[in-house]
């Protein structure tokens, strides 16, 4: 554990604020209505989904207008919906303790950079997290984040080259990763790519412990800082170790402080996803 003491009690007045990082997202997920081919962002209500399956006489014919099955559709989505708004909530959650901690703007808690793209055109891509060590003006704070960092280029086995000119970390933040999407890893590994040309290193931070293990090999090989949602663990491994160890702020005791709030709000927000729309 590095020197910055860190106090539970002290910080528990954010907690009403960072649960709304979270919850906001989340809340999205209850007016999810499944689409069925369509284009329009609403979604289909159940006696438009009637309507529509109604109308296909093969459909009609085995039974796919049923209630039941906009009630199947509208839950998979819906749940599809809730695992995505979780991880667009904990990178909220995540950059906003970053900030919070170490002093930063929300223009240095992010980094950009930019390719081309087709027709001429320039494209933009951003990670969801930055830390450069010249943005830290605490010094205890700074000397913490840069002796982790140090951890980092042993644990990745850095070229001393490039841990000389280390200029921070930069971060991915998803709630999970058990899905094998070949473009998104594609995507990340050329994200690494240009992370080290810009002098900073790559870290996917996990807030849970479910991850594929192939998924997990390949952007360990892609020299990607692994921190997985483990309670236990090093600060070069764990998401809640790093915040605690290196931030000075126990992520973890926020989440459990805070679990009943989370559990009722899901089980709210699922209930609804079972129950078939009155239209």
């Amino acid at each position: 554990m590095l020197g910055r003491p860190f106090a539970v009690a002290a910080l528990t007045d954010r907690d009403d604020t960072y649960f709304e990082l979270v919850a906001q997202s989340l809340r999205v997920c209850a007016d999810y209505r499944p689409k069925f081919g369509t284009s329009g962002s609403a979604g289909v209500t159940r006696t438009e989904f009637q309507l529509r399956y109604g109308a296909d006489p093969f459909y009609r014919w085995v039974g796919l207008d049923s209630p039941l099955i906009y009630a199947a559709h509208k839950a998979a989505g819906g749940l599809t919906s809730i695992y995505r708004q979780l991880g667009k909530g904990g990178e909220r959650l995540f950059r906003q303790v970053i900030r919070d901690q170490l002093g930063l703007s929300a223009e240095q808690a992010m980094w950009s950079y930019s390719i081309p793209g087709q027709g001429g055109r320039t494209r933009t891509l951003e990670l969801d997290g930055r830390i450069e060590f010249e943005d830290i003006a605490d010094r205890r704070a700074r000397s913490d984040v840069e002796r982790w960092a140090g951890g980092i280029a042993d644990q990745l086995e850095l070229e001393s080259d490039f841990t000389a000119q280390m200029k921070g970390v930069v971060f991915e933040v998803r709630q999970g990763y058990k899905s094998a999407d070949s473009k998104r890893q594609n995507a990340d590994v050329a994200n690494a790519s240009n992370a080290y040309a810009n002098l900073y290193v790559p870290s996917l931070a996990l807030l849970s412990t479910q991850i594929n293990e192939a998924v997990a090999a390949r952007y360990t090989a892609a020299r990607w800082l692994l921190l997985t949602g483990s309670v236990d663990g090093s600060a070069t491994g764990s998401t809640y170790a790093f915040c605690r160890d290196v931030l000075g702020y126990d992520l973890a005791a926020f989440f459990d402080r805070n679990s009943a709030r989370f559990r009722e709000l899901l089980e709210e927000i699922v209930a609804s996803l079972l129950t078939p729309d009155d239209d």
